[in-house]
């Protein structure tokens, strides 16, 4: 076997390729199935792994330039992520915001590997230890205690009507038109209307999504100027694009929302400044990174809900708009 493999080099290297994608896959599945942790070892560990081993599998018998090892690292980190989709692991949405931050671990991975090609003995013992320490990391990672940082998101608009027109449109919406922004149409969880139960604090405000239903009792009501509400339930944050009906464990307590509040100020040209603020944390390591993708997400919603409730209150307050 040994002397077909350093005879044929296209066969060492789709036997290469197979092992670290099949590796890599089941070391992903392990961390977001049965350890449900979606952190570093996942975005970053198991990419670097995965470039690393590919290079030195390849290069065992024959040593290889660094682009081959580039563009075979990348090739078997694509077939990682097709085995994802095919095998109902993630869908394409996460996949896909993802792939900024693992990739660039492929590539340190494929690097170290280049560099150490020609210690065989050393990138063989390296291979071994990162197959037993992913799990073990995996493990550590999901029993480890962290409390998620809670982050704040304000958006704010300018209406052209009285802040007690607008008071009625922030507590309670009517329905919302089909989206046309393309981030919503890739399955990202978007409003729908707003209904309430009840007046003042204690009251149930129901924001409606395309995936269920936020249920937010109000804790402040001081009309017309400041509308704050806790989260007792949300729906989950979006539906995965798969070719299955998949429901993995980020769509559950990873992305939660605390609390909201909605503060209307009267200006002095008689129009009316809406700031829409949301608190919530993401359990999705590494914070810095998913922060960027849910500030935008956020702000998206925001802009949704605000622009509803300035076309509604701006239409009501000047029916020639409506004709218009």
């Amino acid at each position: 076997m040994i002397s077909i493999l350093k005879k044929n080099k296209s066969l060492n290297f789709v036997i290469a390729c197979i092992v670290t994608a099949a590796l890599s896959t089941l070391f992903i599945y392990l961390g977001v199935n049965t350890f449900e942790d979606y952190g570093w070892t996942v975005f970053a560990i198991i990419p670097f792994f995965s470039g690393f081993t590919t290079t030195l599998l390849i290069s065992y018998y024959e040593p290889i330039t660094f682009a081959n090892a580039f563009k075979s690292s990348l090739l078997v980190f694509f077939a990682c992520c097709a085995c994802l989709l095919l095998f109902a692991i993630e869908g394409i949405i996460c996949i896909l915001m993802a792939a900024p931050i693992a990739i660039p671990f492929v590539i340190i991975g494929a690097f170290v590997g280049y560099q150490i090609q020609h210690k065989k003995s050393s990138g063989v013992k390296m291979m071994i230890l990162y197959v037993l320490v992913v799990p073990s990391l995996l493990a550590f990672e999901n029993h480890t205690d962290y409390e998620p940082t809670i982050f704040p998101i304000t958006s704010s608009i300018e209406i052209d009507a009285p802040i007690e027109e607008v008071w009625k449109q922030v507590i309670e919406f009517p329905q919302m038109e089909e989206p046309t922004e393309f981030l919503f149409k890739t399955g990202i969880a978007y409003p729908i209307n707003a209904k309430i139960e009840g007046k003042g604090v204690g009251a149930i405000r129901y924001c409606n999504f395309s995936t269920g239903s936020f249920v937010e009792p109000i804790t402040a009501w001081n009309e017309p100027n400041l509308l704050a509400f806790s989260v007792e339930k949300q729906p989950i944050p979006m539906k995965e694009i798969s070719m299955y009906e998949i429901n993995p464990a980020h769509l559950h307590e990873y992305f939660v929302s605390k609390k909201g509040q909605f503060k209307l100020t009267k200006l002095a040209n008689g129009k009316t400044l809406v700031e829409g603020t949301t608190w919530y944390y993401n359990k999705i390591k590494p914070e810095t990174y998913w922060k960027i993708w849910s500030t935008y997400i956020i702000h998206k919603i925001h802009d949704r809900v605000l622009n509803h409730i300035k076309t509604t209150c701006e239409n009501k307050s000047n029916p020639l708009k409506i004709q218009s």
